[in-house]
């Protein structure tokens, strides 16, 4: 089923949620709405939902075309998995997955045999075939979440929403379920939205994401697209680590402590971009490349303050005769190859920048 937000607003108080949000989502597309506590992403999903109203009649929420912003929430046919499970403990594990077909009113409830065959089809979705008469303590987190999951398809929703599902979860525990949920999804085709403040997960899980920033929405696009190309500074920044240097732009070049930087992606810029103005120069650690010695490139001299090279790459900390703080990913051969030690002097070079158009002096 599709999905069309239209012109969304929502007010708590003075406190302004969302404001003006517009964003169409595909029919058994899964769409992650990404960003800071207080983005207002949960208060989006909540209104999909139904357990929030929009204000104005202006605010539309289009099911396939259909307007659904004063529906109830059972009305709309959705599923929500939420960060805490909110399984019953006193039900199996079957019984809590049966729970939404049981209480469905008489002529609308299936029959018990059908409720058991459905069940045990979402047990073997899930991959816990045997875990039916077990209760939720006598499972693990994530196999606790997959039950909560289990539980949202088995009323056959025509969205599925989840919000935060596996924040409660260790790191391992929730890769483990990310890759599970990507599996699940080309499976199954339910039209999902995932909320997270997990840039990782939004990047590996999704066909598309949705940065919001501030009760708006900063960009949508595919994960590449948003990691690769943002389109403003908030993106650039909060999508991964990122290393930031004042600087200006002078003849379509960015100028760092006096070393001029090729800046062909810079965003926004006007035509009239021989113009000077300061700005940020954005360099993610990956697109650094550190060298004992001058090659003829244009580098910046950094002094070695730290070097953790645990991991597939190497992390190095520098710092620059200002002061300003330097990350840079080495590949662990050329990590070695070079045989970095903290303290040394290198020089560091940008292979890529992401440049935003300043406010060009006139």
């Amino acid at each position: 089923m599709s999905i069309e937000i239209k012109n969304v607003s929502k007010t708590f108080g003075s406190y302004k949620a969302l404001d003006n949000v517009s964003l169409t989502i595909a029919d058994g597309e899964l769409v992650t709405l990404l960003g800071p506590s207080g983005s207002g992403k949960t208060t989006l999903l909540r209104i999909i939902a139904g357990l929030e109203s929009p204000d104005g009649d202006e605010s539309k929420v289009l099911f396939d075309g259909e307007n659904v912003a004063q529906q109830s929430v059972g009305s709309r046919q959705v599923g929500f998995v939420f960060q805490h499970y909110a399984l019953f403990k006193h039900m199996t594990v079957f019984e809590n997955i049966a729970f939404g077909l049981r209480v469905r009113p008489r002529s609308q409830r299936p029959s018990r045999e059908k409720i058991a065959a459905k069940v045990n089809e979402l047990l073997k979705l899930i991959h816990l075939e045997n875990f039916g008469a077990r209760y939720p303590a006598q499972l693990s987190g994530g196999q606790r979440q997959r039950v909560a999951l289990a539980r949202a398809l088995a009323i056959e929703p025509r969205v599925l929403l989840l919000d935060e599902p596996f924040g409660a979860l260790d790191a391992k525990v929730r890769q483990g379920l990310r890759d599970w949920l990507r599996r699940l999804h080309e499976e199954i085709h339910v039209t999902t939205i995932l909320v997270t403040h997990d840039q990782e997960e939004a990047l590996e899980v999704a066909d598309r994401v949705v940065v919001m920033n501030q009760a708006r929405i900063e960009q949508v696009g595919p994960p590449a697209e948003v990691f690769h190309h943002p389109k403003t500074e908030f993106v650039m920044d909060f999508l991964g680590q990122v290393n930031v240097f004042r600087g200006r732009v002078e003849q379509g070049q960015a100028v760092v402590g006096g070393v001029r930087i090729d800046a062909p992606a810079m965003v926004g810029a006007p035509a009239h971009a021989d113009r000077t103005g300061d700005t940020k120069v954005y360099v993610r650690p990956h697109d650094l490349q550190i060298a004992r010695h001058m090659n003829g490139a244009p580098a910046l001299a950094a002094t070695i303050t730290r070097i953790n090279p645990a991991g597939a790459v190497a992390k190095v900390a520098l710092a620059t005769a200002e002061g300003e703080a330097i990350q840079v990913d080495v590949p662990f051969e050329k990590f070695r190859e070079l045989g970095l030690e903290k303290g040394e002097q290198v020089y560091v070079a940008a292979k890529q920048a992401r440049v935003f158009a300043p406010e060009y002096e006139i």
